[in-house]
């Protein structure tokens, strides 16, 4: 099989520094070994994923010097493949409906994953098809999976063997909101295997959701891609890059940086520059080497800070 990567940007805002990071490095890694790369805008959130901004991503990935192998694939485009998926994992017996309003989840005494999420206790998994039928009247339903109390493990490229047991520390979670718009693990996994993807490069705080997505894709009967979780980019504070960073975006940064400086700093942020100098990608795909890339977070160079 060809080596297949792919940059997979939520389009919500402009791109910062942290999504180019990852761009970079899944555009390293599947070109210096001769493989593809693909570009997916993951717009399956449609209200806050307009087309304009997923332009405005695809001019400044170009701006930047990507090439991608395919046209890009946009999730907003694939909702009966998803709505196939979801039929098909349904009538094997491995979802239910939700009628649990996000109030009453955050309420519920139950382990919590965070500020706005919480372990999910299978209110409604024993609900008879006239219950969940009769609910479905006043509320429209999510689709939650069934998970297995097992562990799930994978040997991350970075970081080594990580392990989850699902019941215990997820939870039976969402592959279709109560809205209708489809959940990421469901439209990850889905959008992956039908690519071809053999490798996904992605930030180190997406990589919990990696066993969900290994159950999904045994239950469906898809290939697992090799992962490789990367280190967050941090500011001279360390604290994490957002969207909400508007002089760490393309917007200001283009005004004051060429793109081959700005994939220089990050190429030495990330530990594949010894020095930092203006880099394109071509001339980082023969430097390239994940065992150059640091596990800590990684700092930008003082001269990109105003």
């Amino acid at each position: 099989m060809i080596p297949t990567g792919r940059f997979a940007p939520t389009p919500s805002g402009r791109l910062h520094l942290g999504n180019i990071l990852c761009a970079m490095l899944a555009y390293l890694s599947a070109r210096s070994k001769g493989g593809r790369f693909l570009l997916r805008i993951e717009d399956v959130d449609v209200p806050r994923c307009p087309r304009r901004l997923a332009q405005q991503c695809i001019d400044d990935l170009t701006w930047l010097g990507f090439t991608w192998d395919e046209e890009p694939l946009y999730q907003s485009d694939r909702g009966n493949v998803y709505a196939a998926i979801l039929d098909r994992l349904a009538e094997d017996g491995h979802t239910y409906p939700c009628f649990c309003t996000r109030a009453q989840l955050m309420s519920l005494a139950a382990p919590n994953l965070g500020d706005t999420q919480v372990i999910y206790q299978r209110t409604c998994a024993a609900l008879t098809p006239e219950e969940a039928a009769e609910r479905a009247l006043t509320r429209p339903p999510a689709t939650r999976l069934r998970v297995p109390d097992e562990d799930i493990s994978f040997t991350d490229g970075l970081f080594g063997l990580q392990s989850e047991n699902l019941a215990r520390d997820c939870g039976d979670f969402i592959l279709r909101r109560s809205d209708g718009l489809y959940g990421y693990q469901l439209a990850v996994v889905v959008d992956d295997a039908t690519s071809c993807v053999t490798e996904v490069v992605r930030g180190r705080d997406i990589l919990s959701a990696t066993p969900r997505q290994l159950y999904l894709q045994r239950l469906l009967g898809y290939p697992t891609p090799e992962y490789v979780h990367i280190p967050l980019l941090v500011d001279a504070q360390g604290r994490r890059l957002a969207k909400r960073d508007k002089d760490l975006d393309l917007t200001a940064l283009a005004q004051r940086f060429t793109p081959a400086e700005i994939l220089g700093m990050l190429a030495f942020s990330a530990g594949l520059l010894d020095d930092v100098r203006p880099m394109t990608l071509e001339q980082l795909i023969p430097l390239f080497d994940w065992r150059k890339v640091k596990t800590d977070d990684l700092r930008l160079p003082a001269r990109i800070m105003k």
